[in-house]
């Protein structure tokens, strides 16, 4: 009787074994992100903005002669926002050079990029800025600048310090986003 119950349960298990097994994809871990918060930047430096809160200001290291030059570290993220600055001095030659200069570097993307899109706009102080959004897996994923056209030129752009794709970072890449354009709108140069 025992044996035959065993036969029965073993056919009874090979029925219910009629579709492919598939392993599960790997997951992805969860990201909480904070609400949006600002602070001033202003002393010692050329420009004003509002940072986020939940990244930390430190002197950028790639050029230490550029005083003006910062990173804002989201350190929780695993990324960077690259904030460098230059003087024009009504200098349209310089002008040029700087834009051209911010166009090739995000042009320069264009092997792995799937998409550039590009938008100009004006900010709250009447300054011009330029945003470009890279899709794609691209070391940088938004870059910008900022100028008064005369005297001034901001330019940022984001980058992280993982090798994971851009998909699974997608939350984390909009939050940083919508810090940027707040920074871009906040930006007021000194004069």
């Amino acid at each position: 009787m025992r044996k035959h119950l065993c036969i029965g349960l073993f056919l009874v298990g090979l029925m219910g074994c009629d579709e492919t097994y598939l392993p599960k994809p790997p997951g992805y871990n969860r990201i909480d992100l904070p609400e949006h918060s600002f602070e001033r930047l202003s002393e010692g430096y050329p420009y004003q903005i509002d940072y986020s809160s939940y990244s930390k200001v430190e002197a950028d290291s790639f050029n230490l002669q550029e005083d003006a030059w910062v990173n804002l570290n989201y350190a929780d993220f695993g990324a960077k926002v690259h904030l460098t600055y230059k003087r024009i001095d009504g200098d349209k030659v310089n002008f040029r050079q700087l834009s051209s200069d911010a166009f090739q570097l995000t042009a320069q993307h264009q092997v792995k990029a799937y998409g550039i899109e590009e938008a100009v706009l004006l900010t709250p102080e009447g300054y011009t800025g330029v945003v470009a959004e890279l899709s794609g897996e691209v070391p940088t994923q938004f870059q910008f600048f900022v100028t008064d056209s005369t005297d001034n030129f901001l330019r940022g752009a984001l980058y992280f310090n993982t090798a994971m794709k851009n998909d699974s970072l997608a939350p984390v890449i909009e939050f940083i986003k919508e810090d940027m354009v707040h920074l871009m709108n906040s930006v007021k140069f000194e004069d």
